[in-house]
This record gives structure tokens, sequence and C-alpha cells, in this order.
């Protein structure tokens, strides 16, 4: 969310940031909405300081005795009572008006070349990367042929049970991905300072507001609602969606949603930040814009599962947080000893709560014809974006309230991890390695033959 009075103050800068990111200028209206908010504001308590002070004139007026003073005096008042309700309704709606229009708008970017200038991917900027591709002495295969082969990835089950972009994992490929995400967890906990959190994965609208998967990303979310609420009342059918959407919860697409409104509508001390969350969940998704993208295998599912990573910080520590937690991310690839590339988002392909946005792309050696990088994990910085949605502050030295800076990543996404260990690590033959870190998590199983 941003500061009206900071747009007021500086309009051509914060037209020329929605430019970069691909978006018209807005100013204007929302200045023009924030003027009709402040007269309204100023209306309502100009009538109630009005009342006021005729209330108090009219015992003056009687004590001089001044009747006909007094009766207009008290027919003023009774006006004033009666219009007051009319003028805080339409305050209160010019200032709802003005936070709508407010909740649409996505964060500004870095200036350049922090974040680089562009429309999409293709026009990110590398900004390092790790190891080299994997070349195998044979045709790599895609990971839903190595795991249709072991017979421990079915798809076709998973269609009966749930329809599309859904899969069911048996037995060790099963077991392979529950030891990636005890990998990261225990990595991010135990070496890298973030406290484990079992977070909630129902959350009300309030929590995906200050996340920002509402309002403008409500149809690629999942949304949940009891049975009782489901029995149409009498009434329209407006009436009952707006029923179900009062009292719904939504399936959190991410980790970041519960993790990052831990802090929501608190003060906290400067001396508890910053504070480091981390969560393994399943996440899921509508992908409502993404029909008929990446439709085979495991890359784009409803359901998946990712070690989510969140950090509270000041102002002051924020950037250096977000290379903190890059450089957290990264770790996990690289005891994986997996192939990846960091890459600088540009302005029109970041997050809309972003300010900058690195991501992790890994090697997948079976994917596409000879293989392709897919993105693994995001961090991102957003600045105090979401702390004004969630009204998340801390008081510093000055004991004068701020909003905190929040910062969130994946630390990885685990469903990826696995194809891109299948892919990286399969044999000749269809076996798949097990990467040394992961075999204390496997029982000591070093690799994972066809036929077990």
């Amino acid at each position: 969310m941003h500061d009206i009075r900071w747009i007021r103050d500086n309009a051509d800068a914060f037209d020329a940031a929605l430019k970069r990111r691909g978006l018209e200028a807005q100013s204007k209206s929302l200045i023009a909405l924030d003027e009709k908010r402040r007269a309204a504001i100023l209306a309502a308590e100009q009538a109630q300081a009005r009342r006021n002070a005729a209330s108090k004139d009219i015992g003056a007026a009687r004590k001089a005795k001044d009747e006909a003073k007094a009766n207009a005096l008290m027919a003023e008042v009774a006006e004033l009572k009666e219009k007051l309700p009319e003028l805080e309704a339409m305050s209160k709606a010019a200032d709802q008006a003005l936070q709508d229009a407010l909740g649409w708008i996505p964060n500004l970017p870095f200036p350049a070349p922090e974040v680089p200038d562009g429309k999409d991917e293709h026009d990110n900027v590398e900004h390092h990367h790790f190891g080299a591709r994997k070349v195998h002495g044979f045709a790599s295969k895609p990971h839903e042929d190595l795991g249709g082969a072991l017979g421990d990835m079915d798809f076709a089950t998973a269609a009966k049970l749930s329809g599309s972009r859904f899969v069911v994992l048996k037995k060790r490929l099963a077991r392979l991905e529950r030891a990636l995400g005890q990998f990261m967890l225990d990595v991010h906990t135990q070496e890298h300072g973030y406290t484990e959190v079992n977070p909630p994965l129902l959350v009300r609208d309030a929590a995906m507001f200050g996340t920002t998967q509402l309002p403008k990303f409500e149809d690629d979310q999942f949304w949940a609602v009891s049975g009782e609420l489901l029995k149409q009342p009498g009434g329209s059918l407006d009436d009952f969606v707006a029923e179900l959407k009062r009292n719904r919860y939504g399936l959190i697409p991410t980790a970041e949603v519960s993790l990052t409104n831990l802090v929501r509508e608190s003060i906290l001390d400067e001396k508890e930040l910053p504070l480091r969350f981390s969560a393994l969940t399943p996440c899921f998704r509508a992908e409502a814009g993404a029909a008929g993208k990446d439709t085979r295998g495991m890359i784009r599912q409803h359901q998946f599962t990712k070690v989510e990573l969140v950090s509270i910080t000041t102002p002051e520590t924020s950037r250096d947080e977000h290379e903190r937690m890059l450089s957290c991310a990264e770790e996990i690839l690289r005891r994986l000893d997996l192939h990846y590339r960091v890459v600088t988002l540009c302005a029109g392909d970041m997050g809309f709560a972003s300010q900058k946005t690195y991501d992790i792309e890994v090697w997948m050696p079976g994917q596409g014809e000879g293989g392709m990088y897919r993105e693994i994990s995001s961090c991102s910085v957003c600045g105090d974006f979401q702390a004004r949605r969630m009204n998340a502050r801390y008081r510093g030295p000055d004991n004068k309230p701020r909003f905190v800076h929040t910062l969130n990543g994946s630390g990885t996404a685990v469903g990826r991890a696995l194809i891109a260990v299948m892919e990286t690590y399969q044999q000749q033959g269809g076996s798949i390695a097990v990467p040394d870190v992961l075999q204390p998590h496997m029982g000591g199983t070093k690799i994972i033959e066809k036929g077990e």
C-alpha cells in the first residue's frame, strides 16, 4: 500500500516508477480521490464542531433569557445531529474509495540500474551462476518419464482424485521429496538462524490483502467455506455470494502469507529485529492466469510443497537482508550440487509487492530439447509496502512507531528441487542417484533403482 501523502509530494516520480512497470500514470486520479476524502472529513469535522459550539451557546442564551436565540440554536443542533451520520458516511465512503484504488497499485521498483528496465522475462539480467550444466552420456529424460518408469509418480490416479495439475508420489520419490524438505528446513533453522513455524494453511481475507493476494489476484487463489454456508439462505444471489466472501478462508498460495502476517497489527521493539521465519508447508494455487502452461509433469501444480523464508527488518537493514536471504536459498542448491543461475528481474517482470527481486533458476536437463532453466526461488524485498497493508510497525530509540520492512523468498520450492535432482542425478537405465546431503534423510539410500 502506498502513502498518499508521499504521492501528493512526489507525483511525477510516482508516475515515472509506474511507467517502468508498464502502467499508466495514476497520481492525478489518486490525488483527486484524496482531495474528495479530505473535503468529506473536513465537512464532518466542521459540522461536529458547530454542533458542539451551538450546544454550549444554548445554555448561554437561556441564562440571558433569550428564548428566541435558544430555540434557534436548538433547531440548528437538531438539524446537525440529523445530518452528521450522512456526513460521516460520506467521509468513510471517500476514504474507502481511496484505499480501494491504492490496493490495486503495485509497489514501485528500485531505480535503475539496481532494478533494470524492461517489459518481461526476456529483459531480466543474469547476476551470477553456480556450477556447470549437467551433460549426460545419454539422452536425458524428463522427470515424468523417470518417475513413471519407477512406478513412484502417478499423474493418472491424481487426475481421478483431483483433476489435472496434481500428482501422487509414492514410496521412494515420496520419501525423497520429504527428505528434500527436511534438509532445507534443517539448514535454514540450524545454520541460517530462521525460526521454524508451523502456520495455518487457511487464512482470512485480511491476511491475503496484507501480502497482496487481494484484491488483484483473487482468481488465482483457492477458497474454502464451511458446508453450512453453502446452504443458500433467502435473498438474492448477490447477497449469498457476499455472505460467502465474508466467511471464507483462503488456502495459502505460499507460507509467505501466514509468516508475514505474524506481525500484523502489532508494534515491535526495534531490538527484536530482524525477525526471521521459515516454514515447510503445502501451497495451493488455482493458476487462473496460467492456462495451457506447463501441463506436463510437476512444473506447475495446484498443490505443491515449499520451504518459505520471511524476514521482518528495519528500513536501514532490508537491502542487506535481501542479499543474505538470497545466499541462504543458494546454499541449498550448492549443497545439492545443482547448476543454477541468479537473475535480477526487470521492472516489468517483478511481483506485485516487490521493490527488487532475484530469481534463482535451476538447470533441469530433461526439460525441453536439451534442458532449460526453471525458477526454483524468488527472493524479494518489499520495503514497507506490505507493512502498511498489515499495519505492522516497530519503535526505535525515539519511541515513534515506524513501518517495518518485509522480505520473502523460497528456500526453496521442494517439488521443483525434486525434479531438478531427478533429472540431474538420473543414471542410464532410469535409476536416480541420491545426493550425498540427502542420504542421511533417506536412511542411507544412495541410489533409487528401477524395479525395487
